[in-house]
């Protein structure tokens, strides 16, 4: 959750044109409370896209575990883990956006899932909203792919659903106050400082998951 709370920088910068898109393409003249129902079931979706991905992957890594029975498998996923978040702060402090390419490598299936979003428009029902927000799940986002490192470095699908499940949660605010307030706070998550504190916050949050991988692999 904490990893989700630190990027919201980036969520506004990747996500702003998405919520936007999709206030667009909600029924007009519905009142207030409805239309914060179709953002809560959008985002909902999404976040039950991203628990679905931490189940699989992690599952997928305890069933390779147990089936070769490495004894330092775990400990070289933490450390892809560790090595992952440290990529994420110096991507958020803007020091090294290698992260970026990593998304851009994940556009063509993008892409390719248009039709099918189009299928859901226009957004006139909660359900739509909430199969849209699940699309918006599988979007390349490099604090995305980050964080399912740490699932898949769990090996436990519960474990793994839970860790991406925080994640979600951890940038639910963020993208639900796009809105009246979106410019204020914005400029407030966009400030350098804080930028740079979550920067460092999460660089040390994988310096320290690193260390630990590598003294279980030493």
């Amino acid at each position: 959750m904490l990893v989700g709370l630190m990027g919201a920088g980036h969520c506004f910068g990747m996500c702003g044109g998405i919520v936007g898109a999709f206030g667009q393409a909600l029924p007009p003249h519905r009142p207030m409370a409805e239309r914060m129902g179709f953002l809560f079931a959008y985002n909902l979706g999404r976040i039950s896209s991203y628990t679905l991905a931490g189940v699989a992957v992690g599952g997928l890594a305890g069933a390779l575990g147990t089936l070769f029975a490495v004894d330092s498998y775990l400990a070289a996923l933490q450390l892809l883990a560790g090595i992952m978040l440290i990529l994420m702060g110096l991507y958020i402090g803007q020091w090294l956006p290698l992260l970026a390419h990593i998304e851009r490598a994940g556009k063509p299936i993008w892409q390719a899932m248009a039709p099918l979003r189009q299928r859901l428009l226009p957004i006139d029902s909660t359900a739509k909203a909430f199969a849209a927000g699940g699309f918006w799940g599988w979007l390349p986002c490099g604090l995305v792919y980050s964080t399912l490192t740490w699932a898949l470095a769990s090996a436990d699908p519960v474990a793994g659903g839970m860790i991406m499940a925080g994640f979600g949660l951890g940038t639910l605010p963020a993208l639900v106050v796009m809105g009246a307030a979106a410019d204020k706070i914005a400029q407030m998550i966009q400030k350098k400082q804080l930028k740079l504190l979550s920067a460092l916050v999460l660089i040390a949050y994988g310096g320290q998951m690193t260390y630990i991988a590598l003294n279980q692999i030493v």
